[in-house]
């Protein structure tokens, strides 16, 4: 039997935006990765802080631009560098902008570009925030904010052998990063990481309690490369496997380095 091990690691430096795959990354007890959603695009309106640099703490992602909302966010090619700070956006292989995140003009330049392209889209019929507002960046690169969707900071693991089942049914491949999962495993059978809830895995010196399943939303539907609906995932899911949900969250409990092929030992 093969061995399960990490086949995939994204991060996801800013919330809603582009994911960026590592080879490798951190883990800390208590907080995830480090750099993880570390960033998010707020409506201004829902933002009672006055200076656009100030770190604010967790709230309900309905605060936040996503890609649930708004799928075209899905088009642009946004990458953060960490060593620099910059965040550089394109879209179909044009650059559209460089700004750097830590300072008030970068911030505006962000902000602005952002509310500006929410405005020439259409968001979903169920967007927790349709309006078109202006937007802010807010959060830090120093890994003392994190944005995810629920609280307590968790990270994210399916299953490559999930995704294949679900491939085979969509009768095309259907690409990981709809899901925006933080870990893809391979080396386990398909749906074998719901048996995990209520367990702790080891990796390397790490070890991470799985706390629940994800329920999906319409966002699996986007194709991650151009923003468009173009598989019908979510009602998929239920027709083919009767549930909606892929992957399982979990929380760290003790951090260190992992990489792609670490081994996993899973109960």
């Amino acid at each position: 039997m093969t061995p399960a091990a990490i086949k995939q690691l994204f991060t996801y430096p800013i919330k809603g935006l582009t994911p960026h795959e590592c080879e490798r990354v951190t883990l800390e007890a208590g907080h995830g990765i480090p750099g993880d959603r570390a960033f998010a695009l707020m409506y201004v309106e829902a933002d009672k802080i006055s200076d656009p640099q100030e770190s604010i703490p967790w709230l309900p992602k309905g605060n936040f631009a996503m890609q649930n909302d708004w799928p075209g966010l899905a088009g642009l090619e946004c990458h953060y560098e960490p060593q620099t700070g910059n965040l550089s956006v394109h879209r179909q292989g044009v650059p559209l902008f460089v700004a750097d995140t830590g300072t008030p003009a970068g911030r505006e330049l962000i902000g602005a570009f952002f509310t500006g392209y929410l405005a020439s889209l259409d968001p979903t019929a169920t967007a927790r925030h349709p309006e078109k507002a202006p937007l802010r960046l807010v959060g830090s690169g120093t890994g003392t904010t994190r944005y995810p969707d629920r609280q307590p900071v968790h990270i994210s693991l399916v299953s490559q052998a999930s995704l294949d089942a679900i491939t085979t049914e969509a009768g095309q491949p259907v690409d990981a990063r709809r899901f925006r999962p933080n870990i893809v495993i391979d080396g386990v059978s398909a749906w074998e990481e719901f048996n995990w809830i209520g367990k702790e895995l080891q990796i390397g010196e790490c070890r991470i309690a799985i706390s629940a399943r994800i329920g999906r939303c319409a966002n699996i539907d986007v194709n991650p490369e151009t923003g468009e609906r173009d598989i019908p995932l979510f009602s998929l899911l239920p027709q083919k496997f009767g549930h909606a949900q892929t992957g399982v969250l979990a929380t760290v409990i003790a951090g260190g380095p992992i990489a792609v092929g670490e081994l996993l030992n899973h109960p």
